[in-house]
């Protein structure tokens, strides 16, 4: 059968295409829809059916935009009520993709319109399923997040539906079934997902903790609900753009495509209440930036970590990017749901530079060079997330996520030297870029965060096998 999966590694993301006999169907598409398109056009096919597993709320999906250019149809399963033209589909309903067979299959739990497609070969054997948000790698969706949409839902009685369709909807089927879930490892849709983005279903059976099949329903809304933390603040907002719809990315990019030279940069910066937002890598920030902008390196979680810091998805933003990689960053802040880019730095911060305009710096040392310090018991902030800190941490740090940084600033200190550290340095240099922004300066960072710290003398609490990845 010919599918293929397209995986997005920065956001962990799955779409998936499939074509038969010049008819074709996207399932899950992101919001950029031209890769679809593309790929329906290699293999001389129309692209018939958008399927939808569900309204998502980590990405923007690209269902309209790519209806809308191929005239298919949008697909939802039961219970789904879309502001747009789309099939609503039933429970068990066959849809035909040339000699292909797609079955519906209404499996609530992770939200009440969850949906897993069966796909079906020509000759009628029953081949994989698009689980969506049902069924992941090691892992389940996480029912928590409809509750912050529909209000009188709660995550116990989603927990208890998604136990009741992977019992009686997916665990029935046949264990050679191959399984393709919407999310890998990195994703905060689940808590625990595999690095693998596919497996059978039969494996699964074995190794998922969710599927074993001993487990009671008390049993299981107790496990599936353990280790959740808050979801990112952007998840709901995502969720209503995808119910009620949103403008065309070609709009998006449109806007955003307004080069502003330093001058008109900087007057747009202070006459507007835009954010100032530096794409550029750790090391690149670090050496200088504009005062009062804000890191989040593209090469890297960057849509993620956008939702998560910028509160108001309808922020006005201005980009500094690496010359070249500007509608790179349009796109990917469309993903989810920053749609109002209005201009970027053209040349780039070597044009603010050269326009001998302010700049700042964070001060930056090894990690070799706090283990020099580390004697005289220096205030270490580790911004990893929780479950990372209590695994392993420096003896005596404070944890503070960056997710959280905002609502516990008063937490840091302000007239003491203290130390930033994260995993690896990205996230600790979002950190610095916001507390920068607020008039800190009474910091360090450090390089390469708690993985070159770990190849030191400092002392690190025991290991522990983390439960959850949240």
């Amino acid at each position: 059968m010919k599918i293929e999966q397209i995986y997005t590694g920065c956001i962990s993301h799955a779409a998936y295409y499939i074509e038969s006999k010049g008819e074709a169907a996207i399932f899950d598409p992101l919001r950029e829809v031209q890769p679809y398109i593309d790929r329906a056009i290699k293999d001389n096919a129309h692209i018939k059916y958008v399927f939808e597993t569900h309204f998502h709320a980590d990405f923007v999906s690209g269902h309209l935009d790519l209806a809308k250019k191929t005239g298919s149809q949008i697909v939802y399963g039961p219970t789904a009520k879309p502001n747009f033209d789309a099939i609503i589909a039933t429970d068990n309903q066959l849809f035909k993709v040339g000699d292909y067979n797609v079955k519906v299959i209404h499996t609530p739990g992770h939200t009440m319109e969850s949906t897993t497609y069966m796909l079906i070969d020509e000759n009628g054997k029953e081949h994989a399923l698009i689980t969506g948000d049902t069924l992941f790698i090691g892992d389940v969706g996480r029912p928590d997040l409809a509750q912050h949409v529909i209000a009188e839902l709660t995550q116990e009685m989603l927990a208890e539906h998604l136990y009741d369709s992977l019992r009686n909807k997916i665990m029935p089927l046949s264990d050679d079934l191959i399984i393709y879930p919407n999310h890998g490892a990195g994703s905060a849709c689940g808590k625990k997902m595999s690095k693998e983005t596919t497996d059978t279903l039969g494996n699964q059976k074995r190794t998922n903790y969710a599927l074993r099949p001993d487990i009671t329903k008390a049993e299981f809304v107790k496990e599936v609900l353990t280790g959740l933390t808050n979801p990112p603040g952007y998840f709901p907002k995502n969720v209503l753009m995808n119910i009620h719809g949103y403008e065309s990315l070609d709009i998006v990019i449109e806007r955003a495509s307004n080069p502003l030279n330093p001058n008109d940069f900087e007057l747009v910066a202070n006459e507007t209440e835009a954010l100032i937002l530096d794409t550029r890598s750790p090391e690149e920030f670090s050496k200088g930036f504009i005062p009062n902008s804000i890191n989040i390196g593209l090469d890297g979680s960057f849509a993620n970590w956008v939702g998560e810091m910028i509160s108001d998805i309808k922020q006005e933003i201005l980009l500094i990017a690496e010359p070249g990689r500007e509608k790179e960053a349009v796109i990917r802040l469309s993903r989810v749901g920053y749609d109002y880019a209005v201009g970027y730095l053209e040349g780039g911060f070597e044009s603010w530079l050269n326009s001998h305009k302010e700049v700042d710096v964070v001060n930056r040392i090894s990690a070799t060079e706090l283990e020099k310090i580390y004697a005289s018991d220096p205030i270490l902030i580790d911004v990893r997330r929780k479950s990372e800190f209590e695994s392993e941490h420096v003896k005596g740090a404070i944890n503070i996520p960056l997710n959280e940084i905002n609502q516990h600033l008063s937490e840091v200190p302000k007239d003491t030297m203290f130390y930033l550290y994260c995993a690896g340095g990205y996230r600790s240099m979002i950190a610095a870029s916001i507390l920068k922004a607020r008039g800190w300066d009474n910091f360090v960072d450090v390089e390469g965060g708690f993985s070159d710290i770990s190849g030191t003398t400092i002392p690190k609490t025991e290991y522990v096998c983390p439960t959850t990845l949240l």
